[in-house]
C-alpha cells in the first residue's frame, strides 16, 4: 500500500493532480494507471472512468465505479482491511470515475494468495476449491491460502455479494491481503461468485462476525460513515445488503455455493 495513513492517502487521491501513465492491459473497463500528485506526495492509483464501463445485463449502466467506492466504505466501516483507499472524482481525464490506491510495485509481479497448482503440489495450509486438467495433461487445483486475512476477505465478499472474485483480484501486501475490482457487487439477487470456497459451510470466526456486526450497526445510523451509500446504491440494494448481513449473523457460517448460479468466475484467475 502507499505510505501514510488511509486518511492521508485518501486526501491525495481526492485532491491531487491526476496524471495518466497508461492503460492497464486486459482491463475490461479501460482502467488506467495514474500518478496522483499533491504537493510533495505522489500516490500510484487505478482510475476507472464511468463512461468507459462496459454495459452488463445485471447492473445498471454507469454504476460500477460507485460500487467500487461503496465497497471501500463498507470495508472501512467493518475494519475488514481488504479494499485500498478509493474515492470518486468528477475531474478525471475522461470525466467522472473512481480512483483507487495501487497496491505494490507495478514493475514487479504481485504475490498472489490464490493459484492453480498440481494436485501433488498444494502449498501447506492451502485449501482446494476445484479440480481440473491443465493443457499439458496434469491434474490441477484452484487453491487458496488458508490464512486469516484471506478468510476475512471471503466473509467480506459474502457481505458484498461479490460476483467476480477472481484469484488475480487478491494480492499480498505485507501481512495483509488486499482485493480490488468490486464493481460487480452489491446487487439485489444472490450471485456470490468467488474462488474462496475453501471454508464453505464452516463456522465464521468471531473476529469476522464482529466486523459484520459493525457494518450492520452503521447501516442503520443516519449521518454515519455509510451515509454516502444512499447516493451510491438504490433502496433495494441497500435493503439487500442489510439482509445479507442479518443472514450471516444468524447463520454464523460461511455460505455454500447456490444452485442455479455459477459459483466460480471465469476465468478463475
Amino acid at each position: 500500500m502507499p505510505t501514510g495513513t488511509d486518511a492521508e492517502v485518501t486526501e491525495v487521491l481526492s485532491r491531487g493532480d491526476l496524471r495518466p501513465l497508461g492503460r492497464i492491459a486486459e482491463s475490461s473497463n479501460h482502467a488506467v494507471l495514474c500518478e496522483v500528485v499533491l504537493g510533495e506526495r505522489t500516490v500510484l492509483a487505478v482510475h476507472k472512468p464511468a463512461r468507459l464501463e462496459r454495459h452488463l445485463w445485471d447492473y445498471p449502466p454507469g454504476t460500477l465505479t460507485g460500487r467500487e467506492r461503496a465497497a471501500y466504505l463498507l470495508c472501512s466501516a467493518g475494519g475488514f482491511g481488504v479494499v485500498p483507499a478509493t474515492v470518486l472524482r468528477d475531474d478525471g481525464p475522461w470525466g467522472p470515475g473512481s480512483v483507487q490506491a495501487w497496491v505494490g510495485d507495478p514493475a514487479e509481479p504481485p504475490e498472489l494468495v490464490v493459484d492453480v497448482v498440481r494436485v501433488d503440489a498444494v502449498p501447506a495450509g492451502w485449501l482446494a476449491v476445484v479440480e481440473g486438467d491443465s493443457p499439458y495433461g496434469h491434474r490441477v487445483l484452484v487453491a487458496h491460502s488458508g490464512e486469516p486475512a484471506v478468510r476475512t476477505t471471503a466473509v467480506f465478499d459474502a457481505l458484498l455479494n461479490n460476483s467476480d472474485r477472481k484469484g488475480g483480484h487478491l494480492v499480498r501486501d505485507g501481512d495483509a491481503v488486499r482485493g480490488f475490482d468490486h464493481g460487480v457487487s452489491l446487487g439485489v439477487e444472490p450471485k456470490l461468485r468467488t474462488v474462496l470456497w475453501g471454508w464453505a459451510g464452516r463456522p465464521l470466526p468471531d473476529s469476522d462476525l464482529e466486523r459484520v456486526e459493525r457494518v450492520r450497526g452503521e447501516l442503520d445510523r443516519r449521518g454515519g460513515p455509510l451515509g454516502e451509500l444512499e447516493e451510491l446504491l438504490d433502496r433495494e440494494e441497500r435493503e439487500a445488503l442489510r439482509r445479507r448481513a442479518d443472514r450471516l449473523l444468524a447463520a454464523r457460517r460461511h455460505p455454500r455455493p447456490r444452485a442455479g448460479w455459477p459459483s466460480i468466475p471465469w476465468p478463475a484467475m
